[in-house]
């Protein structure tokens, strides 16, 4: 390789790799864009035109001078580098992405400037610099074929004028060339005013607009373009290098040294600067500086950010920013080529330390719109066709969509997407970067095409706020702006020539004017700061704003991540084993991570490290154990640690108090201080050995180049050895590297295979677009789309499985609300990229919700045909028991109305997510979307052949990776959606052969939810079921059941309440199994009855069945025993039983009060439920309870503790506590006076129930242990208590005070179901 490198100068370390002219071929002559013709093609394609009918016919009802023609690639040289190979139709397409324009002498030729970058397969980059310019057309072939198709286009033109001679063709161009116009689109429009003259109103009056072609009157122009292909993005040094050259060939003297001296200079003799150094080399007129970030510093970034920022605004750039963090779609939307590459690669830029790993095309040429349909996160650049307004873009899918609509600064933001945190500081601090350089934080439009009317006052408060020397070389718009000066004068208010202004602005007129300029700049350039030019200071302000802006964005990163290390997942002995498992494998601990953040910053948090990028960043860490950081990641890891040092906070305190960026002035001064001092000057242009009399200087032609000299680079250079052998030397090293660990390209394969897609599609090739070619890329989305939803499925599933998962395995434990929460936002997001893929008509923002209401149309119509319910096949579901419910009838349209009535959501995105995420908890997703699909006319009609959902096979695949996520519960509908009205349906089941079904009194009941109750809800006397509805109460936790006692059958035995949520199906059970009424069983006349959750076991139902444990009741408690057993016969638990279950109920407390406060669930079921803690001591009270019959009467825990209350009150009257310890005595009142409130409250609960409100007010107020030694001292418990009770054995009663006390660490809070008027 390094024969080849020094033949060619090294290619590696060169400034430029190649220099390229792309222009029109004389020979082949005026041929129509090929692309255009693809594009409209794919055009008529997309829209349901016939495709051939288009290409055939030649478009003449469009102005010659108004369509694109082919461009070639005339010259570039060298002919190819080994380690960047020369694409020829990529650098064709890109230099000019619209073909060749053609101008006659009445239309602006301004010079135009644009950059492009090409990414290859291994995601390393390539930039372009082109300079665009326009050449007077000498072949007279040409002229006089320009003039055919113009008399053509005059015939057509009458042909469909001839009603209307007044119409103006301009308006039928432009809405028939579909986007397809010339090259500077920002100028199409603009004519000297001399274009609407006398001698053309005749034919003004036939609709040509004076825009017509005469070989004879008129000159003829074309564009052409000068490239620049570089290794590097020296943007500034670049687009001064082409701007010289092109000033060399209009200037009316020839330059100094003939071209190909400067050419082949920049090409083979000036280096890349080393790290951390500086450059000047030379161009034609004037030197040319540039820098480079040394090895600790942010990477090379020479974009204009503040170009960007001006563009956008702060406000609108941060949003950006957060998309592209989020890996969303992002479509930049402009006239201008440079302005969409300035906004991309800005935003990219402050990305670091993470990148892009998407498909990046800041430029997307025509051709490649369908690119548009690609189902992946993406960052394109789209030109706007002048007079294009949004509504007429159509865009496949837009659910996922950021629009950025550069010029008109304006942005459409995807629905519900967190907010970066910190924001509002973080924006302040951006505006004070900004401001200290003397630019608005708003942005604003600083430059020409968009914001015509208020360009006049812009313009104005720049000439105001803006020195004279910046403006001489505006580099902002990479334009002389010095004759703005003058231009003011002449044109301050003046509306028709507003346009022109904002052109000479952007560029000097005429040639004279130019080096009139190039002289007063060289005189104003003497008093330039430091003996620099104007220009040099604009760009050492430019490199200062740009780092310091970047430095506020890293320095957020360090922040937020700087503790990222602690929770990498480590655990491969080798680089290989790990690569090999990677898919298998976590890497990061996420839960860890997330649960260590301050809140704010969650919902951000939770949905980034889900990304691709941040995956990336993880690997790559991982991977430097073995092998050399990645630069960007070695930077960060440096900046890290150097937070570490200044700030002596602990790490592990996290806050999410703002903390400023602290080194901006250094990072600022090392750039300053390498661009005052130059540490290394490049050999001059030179003599060439040429021959003589070839490339004749012809002032404003583009010579032809002597090939020869320019093909190869010198063979001796000093620089060129020297960074080859360095070269051979990190060669050597790496290959040492490779032995040691493993071959390269297996690697990059397991990376590539590790790294789902995106990555092999970064960027579409640009050079054969057959169909052929775009069904291939088709296939490889509808691969890349299937692969990630199992990786997705697959991640839901583990997350949710937690603990069950982790002992198949399976890494991480629990996951947090806010974690599932992101998943489920990114499977909906998933969903919706599948369903507009391959889209033949695009209607509405949501292509899911567009294909179920066709879906709903169509049912609802055969609905009507044959007047039988929408059960559409689908089986009802059984009932949940087989008592009580009615079957709930299950179907697509069902849902899908339930949703059409939430009034909360608005648009079309919202209520497909809404559905997802109803069909998910309702465990019908997979089942929904198949009984959709299985509509193959509708399919046909909504999806192209390639589309993925007309995959067959795929689509099966897909559909049984939605149905694995049946075997876990989700509650993501009910717990998003908490303020809606849900109809409930309630069911009261009696013990039949025990109790009169029927009843003389008035029953009520009130249902309770973690988000509120329904409030009381009379029962129509003897019907046991009723629906209701109310606002949405969370999964529900208890229920109050009672009767007014009134007529002669007032007592009822009641088995259970089921209760239903009649839009998600969710059962929940309600069991009681004790009577209601005066003088039956404890005389209760209303009950706190706790809930469970009912999983649906349908044998029928293909997997919905649930594996995960019921929500609702306390972990892993058996039904041991039932609480009215307790006073009857039966077994009996014994004491060891008593005291685990004691301690279990405990423990279920503490651990609630230990996981995060979005995930503890019910605190009643705890304390109320089946084995919690009332349930427990209820066992403990009844244990050796002399519960004998006496006068037929059951005695209840409740009368000793009435007794126990008279015996205190009687012994304090007497007097006889008074030599009781202080504490026994007031723990004596507060027991009298907890037991006197319930008793007097106007509730009537039973005894059963008291004991129960009696335990919960204890354990809240922290009273239960003080309690204990009252009752097992008080003597009435000689009486109720046999002698082998627990409560009189001393040794249990003390290790239950033990026990109880440590509740006291947690704020217990009872819900109102259960305090319910009582008043302490």
């Amino acid at each position: 390789m390094s024969a080849t490198m020094s033949g060619s100068g090294s290619a590696p370390c060169r400034f430029a790799h190649y220099f390229v002219i792309c222009g029109i071929d004389n020979e082949t002559g005026l041929e129509p864009d090929a692309l255009a013709a693809l594009y409209q093609w794919l055009e008529a394609d997309r829209q349901g035109r016939d495709p051939e009918a288009v290409a055939a016919g030649e478009n003449f009802d469009q102005s010659p001078l108004k369509r694109t023609f082919k461009s070639k690639v005339l010259a570039h040289y060298p002919e190819n580098i080994e380690c960047n190979p020369f694409d020829q139709d990529a650098v064709n397409m890109l230099c000019m992405p619209k073909g060749l324009s053609f101008r006659t002498q009445r239309d602006s030729r301004t010079p135009q400037f644009h950059s492009f970058l090409i990414t290859r397969e291994d995601g390393s980059r390539t930039y372009g610099f082109v300079h665009t310019f326009y050449e007077e057309v000498t072949s007279p072939q040409i002229c006089s074929a320009m003039q055919t198709l113009h008399q053509m286009h005059q015939a057509e033109h009458n042909a469909s004028a001839h009603n209307c001679p007044s119409s103006s063709s301009s308006s039928s161009s432009s809405s028939s060339s579909s986007s397809m116009d010339s090259l500077a689109s920002s100028l199409d429009e603009v004519e000297s005013p001399s274009s609407t003259s006398s001698s053309q109103g005749g034919r003004r009056s036939c609709g040509c607009s004076g825009e017509g072609y005469d070989s004879v009157r008129d000159t003829l122009y074309v564009s052409k373009a000068m490239c620049l292909i570089t290794p590097m993005p020296f943007m500034h040094a670049c687009k001064r290098f082409l701007s010289q050259v092109h000033r060399a060939v209009i200037s009316n003297q020839p330059p100094p040294l003939p071209l190909e001296s400067y050419i082949y200079n920049i090409l083979y003799e000036v280096p890349l600067p080393p790290p951390g150094r500086s450059l000047k080399f030379h161009g034609v007129y004037e030197p040319i500086l540039c820098q480079r970030p040394g090895v600790g510093e942010l990477p090379l970034a020479d974009f204009p950010l503040s170009k960007a920022f001006q563009l956008l605004g702060v406000e609108n750039l941060v949003q950006i920013f957060t998309c592209v963090l989020l890996e969303m779609q992002i479509l930049l939307y402009s006239q201008d080529y440079q302005r969409l590459m300035v906004v991309a690669e800005g935003i990219t830029t402050l990305l670091f330390p993470f990148q892009w790993q998407h498909v990046y095309v800041p430029i997307l040429p025509a051709s490649l719109l369908h690119f548009l349909d690609a189902p992946v996160p993406y960052l394109m650049g789209l030109q706007s066709k002048e007079g294009t307004d949004r509504s007429k873009l159509e865009l496949p899918q837009e659910a996922n969509l950021c629009f950025v609509d550069i010029d008109n600064h304006y942005i459409e933001l995807p629905e519900d997407f967190p907010q970066f945190p910190n924001k509002t500081e973080f924006i302040q601090e951006l505006s004070e970067v900004l401001l200290s350089f003397g630019l608005s934080p708003e942005g604003g439009n600083t430059s020409s095409e968009p914001a015509v009317s208020s360009q006049t006052s812009v313009l104005e408060k720049e000439l105001k706020s803006t020195s004279l020397s910046e403006l001489v070389d505006d580099r902002k718009n990479g334009n002389l702006g010095g004759e703005a000066l003058d231009v003011l004068e002449l044109l301050q208010g003046n509306p028709t020539l507003e346009r022109l202004q904002a052109l000479a602005k952007r560029t000097g007129v005429k040639v004279a004017r130019l080096e009139a300029l190039a002289a007063g700049q060289k005189a104003v350039g003497e008093e330039g700061v430091g003996g620099r030019s104007p220009v040099e200071e604009e760009e050492l302000r430019n490199a200062k704003l740009n780092v310091q802006l970047r430095e506020v964005f890293a320095a957020r990163f360090a922040t937020m991540f700087a503790d990222y290390e602690s929770f990498v997942i480590q655990n491969s002995p080798d680089l290989e084993s790990w690569l090999t498992n990677r898919e298998q494998m976590h890497n990061f601990d996420k839960a860890s991570f997330l649960s260590d953040q301050p809140e704010p910053y969650l919902p951000f948090l939770s949905h980034f490290i889900e990304t691709q990028m941040f995956a990336t960043f993880i690997d790559n860490k991982i991977i430097s154990q073995w092998e050399e950081k990645e630069p960007l990641l070695r930077v960060f890891d440096g900046r890290i640690e150097k937070a570490r040092l200044y700030n002596v906070r602990a790490p592990s305190l996290r806050s999410s108090v703002y903390q400023k960026c602290t080194f901006l002035k250094e990072s600022a001064q090392a750039i300053e201080q390498r661009l005052r001092k130059m540490d290394h000057t490049a050999i001059h242009p030179h003599l060439l050995d040429m021959k003589i009399g070839q490339g004749k200087y012809q002032q404003g032609f583009f010579p032809k180049l002597q090939a020869d000299v320019l093909a190869s680079g010198p063979t001796n250079n000093k620089w060129s050895n020297r960074t080859c052998s360095t070269q051979r030397r990190v060669d050597r090293h790496r290959q040492h590297n490779d032995h040691l660990v493993l071959d390269n390209d297996l690697k990059e394969k397991y990376m590539q295979e590790a790294r789902s897609l995106g990555k092999n599609l970064r960027q579409p090739k640009l050079s054969d677009l057959s169909p052929a070619v775009i069904a291939q890329t088709n296939w490889k989305f509808v691969e890349g789309l299937l692969k990630e939803c199992k990786m997705k499925t697959k991640r839901m599933l583990v997350e949710k499985m937690g603990r069950e998962a982790v002992e198949l395995g399976h890494g991480e434990v629990n996951i947090t609300g806010l974690e599932e929460n992101t998943l489920i936002a990114s499977l909906c997001d998933l969903l919706e990229r599948i369903w507009s893929h391959g889209l033949q008509v695009k209607q509405g923002k949501s292509a899911l919700w567009s294909h179920l209401l066709h879906y709903q149309t169509r049912e609802e119509k055969n609905e009507q045909l044959s007047e039988s319910p929408v059960s559409n096949g689908q089986e009802k579901r059984k009932p949940e028991s087989s008592v009580g419910l009615p079957a709930l009838r299950l179907s697509v349209i069902q849902d899908m109305r339930h949703i059409q009535s939430m009034g909360e959501i608005k648009t079309d995105v919202g209520r497909a997510r809404a559905w997802i995420r109803l069909s998910l908890e309702k465990k019908l997703l997979s089942q929904s979307l198949k009984q959709l699909l299985s509509n193959q006319a509708l399919t046909k009609k909504l999806y192209k052949r390639y589309a993925f959902l007309r995959c067959e096979e795929e689509k099966e695949q897909f559909l049984f990776h939605l149905l694995s996520l049946n075997t876990v519960d989700y509650f993501c509908f009910t717990s998003v959606f908490t303020t809606i009205m849900i109809p409930y349906r309630a069911v009261i089941i009696p013990i039949k052969k025990l109790s009169n079904a029927m009843t003389t009194s008035n029953p009520w009941l009130c249902v309770s939810g973690e988000l509120g109750d329904s409030g009381i809800l009379q029962i129509t006397k003897n019907v046991l079921e009723m629906k209701f509805d109310c606002q949405n109460l969370g999964k529900l936790t208890t229920v109050q059941l009672g009767h007014d006692n009134s007529g002669l059958l007032a007592k009822w035995l009641v088995d259970c309440v089921m209760v239903r949520n009649e839009i998600t199906g969710h059962t929940y059970k309600f069991p009681c199994g004790k009577w209601l009424g005066k003088g039956v069983d404890d005389g209760s006349l209303e009950r706190v009855l706790i809930g469970e959750f009912v999983v649906p076991c349908n044998d029928d139902d293909g997997g919905r069945g649930s594996k995960t444990p019921p929500l609702q009741r306390s972990p892993s408690q058996i039904r041991r025993i039932s609480i009215t057993s307790l006073t009857g016969r039966g077994n009996k638990p014994t004491t060891v039983q008593i005291q685990e279950s004691i301690g279990e109920a405990v423990n279920n407390i503490i651990k609630h009060f230990h996981k995060p406060e979005k995930e503890r669930g019910s605190l009643t079921v705890l304390l109320c439920g089946e084995g919690g803690l009332v349930w427990a001591l209820e066992q403990f009270f009844h244990h050796g309870f002399r519960s004998a019959r006496i006068f037929q009467k059951n005695v209840f825990v409740w009368d000793f503790y009435e007794r126990t209350v008279a015996f205190l009150e009687n012994a304090d009257q007497i007097g006889d506590l008074q030599e009781k310890p202080e504490p026994l005595g007031l723990n004596s009142e507060s027991f009298c006076r907890y037991v006197n409130a319930i008793n007097s409250m106007p509730r009537n609960i039973g005894k059963d129930g008291k004991f129960q409100l009696l335990v919960c007010l204890g354990a809240r107020d922290r009273l239960l242990p003080q309690w204990l030694p009252l009752l097992a001292e008080c003597p009435v418990i000689t009486r109720m208590y046999e002698e082998n009770a627990l409560l009189r054995d001393k040794l249990t009663v003390s290790s239950l005070i033990a026990v109880l006390e440590t509740l006291h660490d947690f704020p217990i809070t009872l819900e109102s179901s259960l305090t319910k008027s009582v008043e302490l």
